[in-house]
């Protein structure tokens, strides 16, 4: 019972402080692919969404 108090816990903080994964993806891909912060901020705001967008419409020279 203590284990899934800490666990539970543990969620909780991990998922309240700090950007998610989404939007870290995001904000890289979209850095890579534009070079410019404007658009990084904003795909950083869409997170996930952007993160499929550009899987969906990437270049062949993008698979690096």
């Amino acid at each position: 019972m203590i284990i899934a108090e800490i666990a539970n816990q543990t969620t909780n903080t991990v998922a309240q402080t700090g950007i998610g994964l989404g939007s870290a993806i995001a904000v890289v891909c979209s850095w890579q692919r534009n070079r410019s912060i404007l658009w990084a901020i904003l795909a950083g705001i869409l997170s996930w969404f952007y993160v499929v967008y550009f899987a969906l419409t990437r270049k062949a020279n993008e698979t690096k």
